[in-house]
């Protein structure tokens, strides 16, 4: 990410900022709790852009969180080319169905939960670990905006129920997050028994997403990353699962029964 254009531009959007204030790199970097060093480093780009430098500089420059937006930003021009055509969906929809048959959609999942997921690939830095966790919170401001997306996601039971003594906590907490979410008009979340021994959506993951020109957008993840699908054949293809992939989950009402009660269980 370091090398993308919006990097650039918030290094010397925090050096214009930083002279505007009349403060030395020394100075500024006692403000922020870092060295002045470790400031001329940032602006120079020979130290990686971090979050808790940014925000705490957005709040001694008075910016109203400018460089926190601009990271964001920042960190979506550094997604492969393959997942920015589905950002762009997932951010412009009307209307948001997601089915998992493992985990908890990425959209609901907590910051706890989808960090643990992401480290779950040892091939990833600390770093880079951070960097996609960010990236997954961000993505869930789509559900928070003044008019969301309706979202309709359908998870496994045994996903739900995937929790030995030392992922138990987290798992609570992630569920009960989850019936939070569906005390929102536009969050719905069903429950696929885990009785359903089979059904077609057991073959993989998948999300469609309809934009304001009615038309539909699908993606599909795969070990080495994920594919937007947009011809018109195979998205319908992906709709008829998911209405057969819907069809086999409980009512709203019964599948926050079931949550509750597997929550239940662990205590």
């Amino acid at each position: 990410m370091e090398g993308e254009p919006t990097a650039e531009l918030i290094r010397a959007q925090l050096r214009r900022l930083r002279l505007k204030a009349e403060l030395s790199q020394e100075e500024f970097g006692k403000l922020v709790h870092f060295s002045g060093s470790q400031v001329s480093a940032v602006e120079l780009g020979q130290r990686p852009l971090d979050r808790f430098f940014l925000k705490r500089a957005d709040e001694v420059l008075g910016t109203g969180g400018l460089l926190m937006s601009l990271l964001k930003l920042a960190e979506r021009d550094g997604q492969p080319n393959w997942f920015r055509p589905w950002l762009e969906a997932e951010r412009d929809a009307q209307q948001l169905w997601c089915y998992h048959p493992t985990l908890i959609p990425g959209l609901l999942q907590t910051e706890n939960y989808a960090r643990t997921v992401i480290r779950a690939d040892d091939m990833l830095s600390d770093d880079a670990v951070e960097k996609r966790v960010a990236v997954r919170l961000d993505r869930q401001a789509v559900l928070n905006r003044a008019q969301p997306p309706k979202l309709v996601a359908v998870i496994e039971e045994t996903a739900l129920r995937r929790a030995d003594e030392g992922f138990r906590g987290l798992m609570a907490q992630q569920v009960a997050h989850l019936i939070e979410c569906v005390g929102c008009p536009h969050v719905s979340v069903h429950v696929i028994p885990a009785d359903v021994s089979t059904h077609v959506g057991l073959a993989g993951p998948f999300s469609l997403a309809r934009g304001s020109d009615g038309g539909w957008i699908a993606y599909l993840e795969n070990q080495l990353g994920g594919t937007t699908i947009d011809k018109d054949q195979d998205v319908a293809t992906l709709i008829a699962r998911w209405e057969s992939v819907r069809s086999e989950a409980l009512p709203q009402r019964q599948s926050t029964l079931l949550m509750k009660e597997v929550m239940t269980s662990w205590t």
